[in-house]
């Protein structure tokens, strides 16, 4: 069983640009690939059916670019990303991206080819949301491959070339042996053998077990035990990782820093030139308690916290994905916003963001964060539902509270559509980040005023990923839809694009 990861699905990348699903999930395709042949090609197709969300999204939303990253050698959070497609053609590569129907069934399907003077190779992947992608064939070999193992391909018919070798999956493929390892492996004979290695921070292994997989199961096992909500997520990922509680407290607590210097250089100002909005952040902060708006305490340190994140993000600055780069404001510009406001300290923080994180790991169990699968119900929706079990773990909440926090933001945003206006991350998402922030601060207090959720959690996170589905596919982040298809969207995406 595949179960997620706080670090792989919920909270992360660590990464630059607009959306996770198109930027972290191509970098890390990208890595791969380049891996599998060593560094050694000349030529890169990438083709994306017209049919599917990247068709119109793969240069606008940055699946180019993390895509040229990712076979560079860069890290995704390297400050050249923008200019990658041009450093690649530098390097001698020839460079040539397609869009032709080729019977894509996936709304975020990737079909790359690289090719040196032996080989072609042929991957098709699919970006699965929040950073993650799934290599599902390998020059016509069907396969199954997440970046979290070392993958050694045998192209040999004879199981025997595998005799040996310590994996914790050896797979008879049509025509070729798959190993997954926890470590590079060394094959004897005289085989044509390929590998990758793992791209998540969080690996995956044989029998892998977790104590509890749902908000059910959670509660039954914590039971006798009572503790938190975040105590239960660093069980879960110390189980999950085959790591220790204390390193998993430590990797939050890394991600928290982060977060917090993107705050403080949203709020400083930010420019780009490939952007809708100029800086929010700054304009935000100086209107703040100058007697002009309504005064909303809290709310407007979430608002500029979640707005500097957002600023960030549409600036090529550093961002995390949380639980995706397009709702990388929801979640940690509610958490944090509040937690500086009240000077809480950083344990706290790490404390929040750890109940997020495993509720967080509930919905990618269950559902989605992509937003061409769900909607924006799925990205934005789901950083509130996360944000929710954060503030209630800010003010010492029970892990009930937490979970109730969760169920009942999460209700309140079923049908949110995804309709990006000129196929850019920044409008509505801006509005849509900050909507569900406060969607979250209501969702928390209300709980925690003793409030009913009614629905359970996993009950509602079912249901929600049911409605994304429903969701017409115009409005599931295509730019074919909503905000995007009005006359002035229409010109908006005419300006960015280059024309009149």
């Amino acid at each position: 069983m595949n179960y997620p990861s706080i670090f792989n699905d919920a909270i992360g990348p660590v990464m630059r640009g607009a959306s996770s699903s198109h930027v972290a999930a191509a970098h890390r395709l990208g890595a791969l690939a380049r891996d599998y042949v060593n560094g050694d090609f000349h030529t890169v197709i990438v083709d994306y059916d017209p049919s599917t969300s990247l068709g119109p999204t793969h240069e606008s939303q940055g699946s180019d670019m993390g895509l040229f990253t990712g076979l560079l050698g860069w890290p995704v959070t390297d400050e050249r990303m923008a200019a990658s497609e041009t450093h690649l053609r530098e390097t001698g590569v020839d460079v040539d991206i397609r869009i032709i129907p080729y019977g894509a069934t996936h709304e975020n399907t990737y079909r790359l080819t690289l090719r040196n003077d032996e080989e072609d190779l042929v991957l098709y992947a699919i970006s699965l949301g929040g950073g993650m992608v799934e290599i599902i064939e390998i020059n016509g070999i069907k396969v199954s491959l997440f970046g979290d193992y070392f993958e050694t391909f045998i192209f040999s018919d004879d199981m025997s070339a595998a005799d040996g070798i310590e994996a914790d999956h050896i797979i008879e493929r049509d025509g070729c042996i798959q190993i997954k390892s926890q470590r590079p492996v060394t094959v004897n004979g005289d085989y044509q053998v390929r590998s990758m290695g793992p791209v998540l921070p969080i690996g995956a292994r044989k029998d892998l077990q977790v104590p509890f997989a749902n908000s059910e199961q959670m509660i039954a096992y914590n039971a006798d035990k009572n503790l938190k909500l975040w105590q239960l997520a660093l069980k879960y990922e110390a189980a999950r990782g085959n790591i220790s509680e204390e390193d998993v407290f430590e990797k939050m607590r890394e991600i928290v820093r982060i977060l917090d210097k993107s705050i403080a250089d949203g709020i400083q100002g930010t420019s780009y030139d490939d952007r809708i909005y100029p800086a929010q952040a700054p304009l935000y902060k100086s209107r703040m308690g100058d007697n002009q708006g309504l005064n909303l305490g809290l709310h407007d340190d979430v608002i500029l916290a979640v707005t500097a994140l957002m600023d960030v993000k549409s600036s090529m600055g550093v961002i995390v994905a949380a639980p995706t780069a397009g709702s990388c404001g929801t979640l940690p510009g509610t958490c944090l916003g509040v937690a500086n406001a009240l000077g809480l300290s950083e344990d706290q923080k790490v404390q929040a963001m750890l109940s997020a994180g495993l509720i967080g790991v509930f919905i990618a169990y269950m559902a989605t964060f992509s937003a061409e699968i769900g909607g924006c119900q799925a990205e934005t929706g789901s950083g509130s539902g996360m944000a929710a079990a954060a503030l209630v773990t800010l003010f010492d909440g029970s892990m009930e509270q937490c979970v109730d926090a969760a169920s009942l933001a999460l209700q309140n945003t079923f049908g949110l559509v995804c309709d990006p206006v000129a196929n850019r991350v920044e409008a509505p998402c801006l509005g849509k980040n900050v909507l569900m922030a406060g969607n979250a601060l209501s969702a928390a207090n209300m709980i925690m005023a003793g409030f009913q959720a009614l629905i359970p959690l996993d009950e509602v996170i079912v249901a929600m990923h049911k409605v994304g589905q429903s969701i017409p596919c115009e409005l599931r982040c295509t730019g074919k839809g909503g905000l995007a298809m009005t006359p002035t969207g229409q010109k908006l995406f005419q300006k960015m694009e280059g024309g009149s």
